[in-house]
Formats: C-alpha cells, structure tokens, sequence
C-alpha cells in the first residue's frame, strides 16, 4: 500500500520545488541570448542609429545655460555639439559627454541670454542627429533660497491649505441637517470624488504624453493607480464589529484627506512648474482656479463625520493632510521639476480618490439596500459632479 502524501507535504517548499521553478526561466534566458547572438537567422542591421536624449528641464543663471537631459535610448550616446539660435556655442557635459542608457548629465552652456527673450536650442550627439528645446521666455531660475522657498510655501498654502479649511467650516451648517440631507451630502462627496479621480486620471495621461518613453507612464500610472487602490483596501480591511461606527467614519475622512492631498500635491507640481519657466501668468491662473476648486475639497472631508463631534485638532490635521502636500508639490515643481513625479503622484492621488469613493459608496448603500436607488442619492452624486464641473467652466 502506498502512502499518501500529507499535505503538509505538498505545502512545503523544497529545494526541489525552487530548480522546478528556476528551469523554464533559466532555458528562456538562454533562447533570448542565443537569439540576440545569432539575429534569429536574419543578418539585418538598422540603417541608422537609433538614439533619444530627453531634455528634463533646463535651468538659467546669468551668463549661462543649464540643460539637465537623460539618454532614454537603447545605447550610450555622446553629446558632440550645442547650437544656440544658429550660433554655435562651446559647453561642458558633466559627468561626462557619453551618457549610458538611463544615464544623466547636465550640460552647461556660457551663454550671455537676455531677460524676456526666447531661445532654441540644439543639441546634436556624435552620430549628427539632433534634439531640441525650446525656451519661450528666458527668466533666471528660481533658486533653493529663503525668499523663493517661502514664496513657493504661500503659494501651497493659498492653493490647499486654506481652501480645504474653508470646506471644514462647513461643519457647524452642515450639523442642523436630518438623515435624510445627510444621505445626500454622503452622495454629494461621492460625486465629488469621482469627477477629482477623473480629472487627476487625465491628468496623469497628459503628464505621461510627456515623460521619456523607457519609464511608459501608461503603465506607471496603473502600477501607482492600482496599487495605490489595492493598498488602501487591504489596509482598511473588514470592519470590526468593535470599532464604533463614529470611528470607521473617521477612518474613512483621513482616507478621503489622503487622496485628496496626493492630487493637491500634483496641483503643487503643476503650479511650481509654471513659475520655475517664467510663465507667471500661467501660474497666476493655475492658483486662483485651484483656490476655487479645493473649498469643495474640505466638504468631501467632513462629510462623513458630519453626525459626530471631531476634536479641534483632529479637523486641523484633516486639514493640513488635504492641503499641506501642494506646499511639498509647489517645492518640487519649482526647483525640479519633474514629469515622472508628476504622474506618479497622480496616479497615487488617482486610486486613493477611487477606493475612497467606493468605500462611501458602500456606507450609503446599506443604509438603502433594500430599495432602488433614491432619487436623492441620484440627485447628489450629479450634484457632486456637477459643482466641480462648473467650477471647471469657470476657472479653466
């Protein structure tokens, strides 16, 4: 008779178990090589070198030029030639002129430009093709000093802090309303949330469209998306039935203030990044709009607590969580700014909005699961949207 294997047996992993799992992986990176080797029986070449050098951003001081760039090409590239408005200018590349793949360098260009005037410039590599930039108007850069440093801190503190405790004085008002307005507001946020996630989700794709092509920002939005999404939900977990109903609300507010805080982070960047360029009026428009905007913001945050009595303090560091990251977004966008960051904090920002709003979701539906949806549940989800549409109309 034989013995059957126990399934502490079958549960175990054995050295046995890891060559089994090693084999197919080791045999596939054997066929790559011989692949690669032997071109897979065709002797083709490519008929031009196939080269890309990504200008990150650039950077100007008085009398001189700075180029951060990474080669995102599949090979190491040199960089041979700068060419400023058809003149030819002498340069240094540090660390080095040759740029592995993924590697980067700064290019410094001695260069005499002139306040408001615009540049093209030209980079060639050793193989002559070129790579340009374009600076629309040359404003010196703002630099890590405390008059910048706080400039940009009052800029996040005008785009995200106060508007989100605006919002939050909502929360006396909004105390005097019954159940029923209460559903409501609860649907009201969800609303709210939907069209914040929607609109950070497209512009995380815009920011993508623009970030060097090796890092594929479609798919690093999904990894920070999902992620971001998943995470949430594991960590939230099943509700015990030892936590208040009052603190699971709570939970879900800090939730709603760290999704909204990542987007008002990449709100920071985007601004930061409009004044780092010189493109004051931009900036200008961007921080204005976004003051608009962010009041609703502090609604979304208190509207789960609304039926309980919050600390002072707990509404202040709900506040400052919603609102402080556009002052870390504004530090980042205008000293470096940088596309990469930008879509991953949007897309971080895009995957907490959403759970958020499937968790409300859930909250409202058990209070009327056993009824088709409310007219009144219908009416503020539109309602939601439609304020953060309109404030759309208005400021963009």
């Amino acid at each position: 008779m034989t013995e059957s294997t126990s399934p502490e047996t079958k549960n175990r992993f054995t050295f046995r178990t890891l060559i089994l799992f090693l084999l197919p992986i080791i045999l596939l990176v054997g066929v790559i090589s011989l692949f690669l080797n032997t071109g897979g029986g065709l002797d083709l070449n490519s008929p031009a070198p196939i080269e890309n050098l990504t200008i990150e951003r650039y950077h100007l001081e008085r009398g001189h030029i700075e180029l951060h760039v990474q080669n995102t090409g599949p090979a190491e590239l040199t960089i041979a030639q700068m060419v400023i408005n058809d003149a030819v200018m002498p340069f240094e590349v540090s660390p080095n002129a040759s740029i592995p793949r993924l590697g980067k360098a700064t290019i410094k260009i001695n260069y005499a430009w002139t306040q408001g005037e615009a540049y093209s410039v030209l980079i060639f590599t050793g193989n002559a093709i070129p790579f340009a930039v374009d600076i629309p108007v040359a404003f010196e850069s703002p630099a890590p000093e405390a008059k910048t440093f706080w400039g940009f801190t009052l800029i996040g503190l005008y785009v995200g802090v106060i508007p989100i405790f605006l919002g939050i004085f909502w929360l006396p008002a909004l105390r005097t309303l019954g159940k029923k307005w209460m559903t409501f507001l609860m649907a009201v946020t969800i609303g709210l949330l939907i069209y914040l996630g929607l609109d950070t989700l497209v512009e995380a794709l815009d920011q993508a469209a623009i970030v060097p092509s090796a890092y594929q920002g479609v798919g690093l939005i999904g990894i920070g998306a999902v992620g971001t999404y998943m995470l949430l939900d594991m960590i939230s977990g099943p509700k015990s039935s030892d936590r208040s109903e009052s603190s699971q609300r709570l939970a879900i507010a800090w939730r709603i203030a760290l999704g909204i805080g990542i987007h008002n982070l990449g709100e920071g960047l985007a601004i930061g990044a409009a004044y780092n360029v010189g493109e004051i009026a931009l900036g200008t428009f961007l921080v204005v709009g976004f003051i608009i905007q962010n009041i609703t913001e502090g609604l979304g945050i208190i509207s789960p607590i609304v039926r309980d009595r919050p600390s002072i303090g707990q509404l202040a560091l709900l506040g400052v969580m919603g609102g402080a990251p556009a002052i870390v977004g504004a530090w980042i966008g205008g000293y470096t700014p940088s596309p990469f960051l930008a879509v991953l904090f949007l897309a971080i920002g895009t995957g907490a909005i959403f759970q958020v709003a499937v968790e409300i979701a859930k909250i409202v539906q058990k209070d009327n699961v056993k009824q088709p949806m409310p007219g009144f549940i219908f009416s503020g989800v539109m309602t939601g949207m439609l304020m953060l549409w309109v404030t759309g109309l208005l400021i963009k």
